[in-house]
Order: structure tokens, then C-alpha cells, then sequence
């Protein structure tokens, strides 16, 4: 089996050779532009992709094409109609991230209750200095103890989390799926959730049904000096709501992970210098060095798996 791989940078500090091992020859390529993509991925039966869009024409055109292994959860970048009708199993990552992502959300948590990143440049500009006592206290710290974590989405990320804040004394309610009706027991409808939490942590998948679920009117029912965390998708959280109810004083803060653009290269509204206790991180929750040699090793096994007449993590056949 040929391969090739289109996108490698997100991985390219990790041995790939648990991939190349199970292949007759594998092409690497630190990112591809999208045209160069019909070059690149001609006569190879397995192309290995992270973001790069594969496309019906580029599937369609691609004679010798058997397997699409996508190294990320997300298949949004492949035109899965198009490879169903080649019968090509497109084959992606699961749940290599859940300890990573959790770790990040609670870090975050933490940083927002203590202040911790205007403490650290407080320091640096010398206000430690030229203190009056031994200590600086110039931000409000808050314990997670006792605080209400409210989970919008409850899969392996969202309870990871709960699992976390429990821990440290926070009580956790779930939310019902959002817009419905229906309020299975043990979780509570999504405007209670707004209106009783004190931190919210996002942890569903961008859809129709989620998207902007966080808007205006959201964040206005949400508790004064609530926090809200977003590690899950950008385009659930309207961002310029988002910057004026941090500016407004009606949040207490918010820390987010992911945006609508990535990267942001023509900007973002959230970006701005005036937006208050704001933290902002870059797309990386995901990202420790076991999550992504844990999709290495889950490639490995869906192209294994492939060759031995079998499908792993298909998600279109």
C-alpha cells in the first residue's frame, strides 16, 4: 500500500513510524495547499489527511484511492457522499484527546477563579514591588469549592470534566439537549442551566442546532459574574456577544480555546485590547504529546484493520 500524507505539521514532533511501518512507502508532506492536492494525492491508495479538504472531484479522480484515514475526530474536510459511492471507508480518530481537553478546561477554570495570568503580569510590571505588605491582592480570588459547573454537552469530554470539578468540590448539573422539550432525569433544561451556573463549560458539537448557541440573549441570562469556558467548537459562542457582555461587566470572565476563523488571520473581534479577564488559547486543548501519539497509534490500527479486510472507526460505511 502506497500512502501519502498531506498534513502532517501537528504531529511532526512525533515519531511517525508506527504508520510507516504498516505501508509499503509513505509520503509525508508538513501542510498541502488546495492546489496542489490532485497532484499530490495521484496513485496512492491511502491518503492520510488533518484539515485538508478532499473534495468529490478529488475523490472521484482518484483511481487507485482505497482508504481515507483522517487524523483528527472531525470529517467535515471530506466529502463522505463521494467516498461512499467509491465504497472507500474514510477512517478517522476518537477519543484521543479526553484527558488533554479536560485538563485544559480545568486550567482554565482555575486561571479565571484566581486571577492567575493578571497576578503573573502584576508581578512583571513591578506592582509586587512597590506593595505595601508582604502580599498583592489586587484581584478577587474565588474557590471552586461550592461553585455550580453547569456541562452543555454530557459525551466522554463533558464528563471528564465533571469528573475533574466534582473532585475539587464544585456541584455539576447537565444540561437537557438544547431547544428541547424533553428534560431526561438528571439533567436540566438549558435556560435553567444558564440561569443557575456559575462557570459553564461547552462541550458539544457545532451544528445548526448549536450554532450562536451562546448568543446575546444567552449570555444575558446567565448569572452576573458568571464565567463561560469554550473548548469545543468556535461558532458556538457569538463572539461579539461575547466581547460585550465581557466588557459590560456582566460576565466575571471567559477563557476560549477554538474560534469561528482558524487561525484567525483576518482577525477576530474577541482579539481585541480592551476585553476584560479574557483568556485566550490557540485551538491547543487537544494537543498534549500523549493525545496525538494516541492517534498515531489509532492510524496505525485503522489501516491495519483496512488491510486485514476490516473497518476501524469507519464513519461513512
Amino acid at each position: 500500500m502506497r500512502a501519502v500524507f498531506l498534513d502532517t505539521e501537528s504531529l511532526d514532533d512525533l515519531d511517525l513510524s508506527l504508520i510507516r511501518n504498516c505501508v509499503d512507502e509513505l509520503v509525508c508532506y508538513s501542510g498541502t495547499l488546495p492546489e496542489l492536492v490532485a497532484e499530490r494525492i495521484a496513485g496512492f491508495e491511502l491518503v492520510i489527511v488533518n484539515k485538508v479538504p478532499l473534495s468529490a472531484d478529488l475523490i472521484s479522480g482518484s483511481a487507485e484511492l482505497k482508504l481515507i484515514c483522517v487524523v483528527a475526530t472531525g470529517v467535515n474536510n471530506v466529502d463522505l457522499a463521494a467516498a461512499s459511492a467509491r465504497h472507500i471507508p474514510v477512517c478517522n480518530a476518537q477519543g484521543y484527546g479526553v484527558t488533554s481537553v479536560a485538563q485544559h478546561v480545568l486550567t482554565q477554570m482555575l486561571a479565571l477563579h484566581t486571577h492567575l495570568l493578571d497576578y503573573d503580569r502584576a508581578v512583571r510590571e513591578g506592582k509586587w514591588g512597590q506593595a505595601t505588605q508582604f502580599c498583592l491582592l489586587d484581584y478577587p480570588i474565588l474557590e471552586l469549592a461550592g461553585r455550580t459547573l453547569g456541562i452543555v454537552g454530557y459525551g466522554a469530554l463533558g464528563q471528564a470534566v465533571a469528573r475533574l470539578a466534582e473532585a475539587l468540590g464544585m456541584n455539576v448539573i447537565v444540561s437537557a439537549r438544547p431547544g428541547s422539550d424533553q428534560v431526561p432525569a438528571g439533567r436540566v433544561a438549558f435556560t435553567h442551566l444558564l440561569e443557575q451556573a456559575d462557570v459553564i463549560s461547552l462541550h458539544c458539537p457545532l451544528s445548526e442546532e448549536t450554532r450562536d448557541l451562546i448568543d446575546a440573549d444567552a449570555l444575558l441570562k446567565m448569572k452576573p459574574g458568571a464565567f463561560l469556558i469554550n473548548a469545543a467548537r468556535g461558532g458556538i459562542v457569538n463572539e461579539t456577544a461575547l466581547a460585550e457582555a465581557l466588557r459590560s461587566g456582566h460576565l466575571g470572565g471567559a477563557a476560549v480555546d477554538v474560534l469561528t476563523e482558524e487561525p484567525p488571520r483576518n482577525g477576530n473581534v474577541l482579539l481585541a485590547d480592551d476585553i476584560p479577564n479574557l483568556i485566550l488559547t490557540p485551538h491547543c486543548a487537544w494537543g498534549s504529546v500523549r493525545a496525538r501519539s494516541r492517534i498515531i497509534e489509532q492510524t496505525r490500527e485503522n489501516i491495519l484493520a483496512f488491510k486485514a479486510g476490516r473497518y476501524e472507526r469507519c464513519v461513512n460505511l
